[in-house]
């Protein structure tokens, strides 16, 4: 205690690791709490000891080298990592689609390099029915799928904020007020009762304590750990941003998927109803030959089941369209109703020819493989935060404010100030299985991301080549298969008019009927197999996330490189250019073609070249007539 014109000053309350703290750091003796300034903070049992000083410009040194030394022993046992695991390579990237066949792309299907790819255009390009860019159209707008992966990127630019922050200086504004109670029988009690804190007034027992200040810490990121968090959170959000691509890709090949099979069972539809026509005239012509003596009572049940039969297919077929209409109901995301379609010309309905240029292109076409690249590029970034946990960590933290006994003082400077300002540097030295066990399972994430990448490159590359081969193949069906049925046709008129002559049996007609209606049908089916096909090798390609050339479907999402940025379209702040493999330049561009309006359905739909419709035999009077079903519309 020294005192001093009536005056006394309270002795240094510190410990032993107070001194040492003293003679390390040059007198610095508290330790400025990073929360807010309470009477704690600033108490009154923690001042600065005069005492401790430095004596000459040598002991000065002296403390220097011993804080480096101090340094140096928290820094050189924490230098040594785990050793990773290494990462097994995979197939390399094939340079064309061997083994493809495509009578569009004739080059690339055997390998040649080739500039033009599918899955380049846009969806109203490649596209060209504006019904069905209709319904794409209002699928990306309303999906509700799509509304939830457009709120993980929000909340994956959200944990870019929230990283952003960690590595800059933080200030806090606070007050506290306190009241301590010491005790009169031990040492800071009998100090107390003796020590005055203004002239002819003891200390104040309990001791009301009021405070307010400013804080200030900061974490110095020295190892890049906290920036690199931030870049890995970055890099989160943009495989966030190729996921929502994805499923839009996946939504626009649904709805073409579903648009050409209601246009399937329209077709179905029409040919049941043409079919029971014919099969009608055949049971009348039965019944009337029956009552002419000519035939038997076994022609006319049989063909009175074969009717029966395909008025009970109708009622099927009628059932899988509703199911089919409101599954795109579903994914327009309304309620049932009836969907917009124009079924006339589906035995000629082509698709925007198709070209699968080259497997480099898929790098840059497909956002599951983006997606996948991005995770890889955030599972390195990880590695390396686990990485500087194993190095020292530096922060500051420093403090200003008021602190006095009684609110009157805390306005009179300098004797209300109360500041103070600390470095804080920390390494592991033992135990650190925890820190290791984080560094070893971030590198097994980084092998997770890189294999789950080559699967993803080998999938696609599989994808293309499946599609690509299903829709040379189903085309060459087709073509035989009309050649079929143009024979079926033939026979079925001729049975028909043998059998109205007597000059064949029953059996042969009804035979005949039925070949004729299963060819239609396998027709029909391949025909859908085949617009599948294309609607899913778009897909592989990497079609279905632009609208038109260079626009992406949903705004916000960031330009793909090589991709001209158009007006009002942003970029994302920071991010780094993807490393994918070279893709060949000067690539065609589609022109823009105008927004698809909403068509009226056509009526009245004509028969298809190649399928006489049935003749309309004479019926004999006075028979009963069979009774048809109410005949459902499509």
């Amino acid at each position: 205690m020294t005192g001093g014109s009536g005056k006394a000053t309270k002795s240094s309350k510190s410990g032993e690791a107070h001194r040492i703290a003293c003679y390390l750091f040059g007198g610095i003796t508290d330790t400025y709490s990073a929360g807010l300034p309470t009477s704690a903070n600033f108490s009154r049992t923690r001042r600065m000891n005069p005492s401790v000083r430095f004596s000459n410009p040598g002991h000065k040194k002296q403390v220097i080298a011993r804080a480096i030394a101090c340094s140096m022993l928290l820094v050189l046992p924490s230098c040594r990592t785990p050793d990773l695991q290494p990462v097994e390579a995979g197939p390399g990237l094939p340079a064309g689609f061997q083994g493809a066949t495509n009578g569009a792309t004739t080059e690339a299907a055997n390998g040649a390099t080739s500039s033009e790819n599918s899955g380049q255009l846009g969806i109203d390009e490649f596209y060209s029915d504006p019904a069905l860019t209709g319904l794409i159209h209002q699928a990306l707008g309303g999906n509700r799928e799509l509304k939830n992966l457009e709120q993980e990127i929000r909340i994956a630019n959200n944990e870019i904020r929230a990283r952003s922050g960690a590595y800059l200086p933080m200030m806090s504004l606070g007050a506290g007020v306190g009241l301590e109670k010491t005790p009169r029988y031990t040492r800071d009690g009998a100090v107390d009762d003796q020590t005055f804190i203004t002239p002819g007034q003891l200390i104040p027992n309990p001791y009301p304590n009021y405070a307010g200040g400013i804080n200030f810490l900061w974490q110095l990121d020295i190892w890049r750990m906290l920036r690199n968090a931030r870049d890995a959170a970055a890099q989160r959000q943009f495989a966030a941003i190729e996921k929502r691509n994805a499923l839009v890709t996946r939504l626009v090949a649904d709805t073409a998927e579903n648009y050409y099979s209601l246009m399937a069972l329209d077709k179905r539809m029409e040919m049941l109803d043409r079919t029971i026509t014919l099969q009608q005239n055949s049971y009348e012509i039965a019944v009337a030959k029956m009552a002419a003596g000519r035939g038997t009572q076994l022609a006319v049940q049989r063909f009175q089941a074969e009717v029966r039969k395909n008025q009970s297919e109708k009622l099927i077929v009628a059932q899988e369209i509703v199911e089919t209409e409101n599954r795109i109901n579903f994914t327009l995301n309304r309620y049932p109703q009836h969907v917009e379609r124009s079924s006339a010309d589906f035995y000629d309905t082509n698709i925007h020819a198709l070209s699968i240029g080259v497997p480099a292109q898929l790098l840059q076409n497909r956002p599951d493989i983006r997606q996948a690249e991005r995770e890889i590029e955030a599972a390195g970034l990880d590695v390396k935060v686990a990485r500087a946990r194993f190095y020292p960590s530096l922060s500051l933290s420093a403090g200003i404010g008021l602190e006095a006994f009684n609110p009157r003082y805390l306005l009179l400077t300098p004797e209300s100030m109360a500041a103070n300002v600390a470095g804080n540097l920390a390494a592991p030295l033992i135990n650190k299985r925890a820190i290791e066990a984080d560094y070893l399972s971030a590198n097994a994430r980084q092998l997770q991301a890189i294999y789950s990448y080559q699967r993803v490159i080998l999938n696609a590359f599989t994808e293309v080549i499946n599609r690509v081969s299903m829709v040379e193949n189903y085309r060459k069906s087709i073509v035989l298969k009309r050649q079929q049925l143009e024979a079926l046709v033939a026979s079925v008129e001729s049975a028909s008019q043998l059998f109205q002559s007597a000059r064949a049996e029953y059996i042969e007609v009804l035979f005949a009927q039925r070949d004729l209606l299963d060819a239609r049908v396998t027709l029909i089916e391949t025909k859908k197999q085949q617009l599948t096909a294309v609607v899913n090798t778009y897909q592989a390609l990497g079609g279905g996330y632009l609208m038109s050339q260079g626009q992406p479907v949903l705004p916000g999402q960031p330009v793909l490189p090589g991709q001209p940025v158009l007006p009002g379209q942003p970029v994302l702040p920071g991010q780094p250019v993807p490393q994918n493999q070279p893709v060949p330049q000067n690539q065609p561009v589609p022109q823009n073609q105008p927004a698809p309006q909403n068509q009226p359905v056509p009526q009245n739909q004509p028969v298809p070249p190649g399928q006489p419709a049935p003749q309309n035999l004479p019926v004999p009077q006075n028979l009963p007539a069979l009774p048809v079903l109410p005949q459902t519309k499509p």
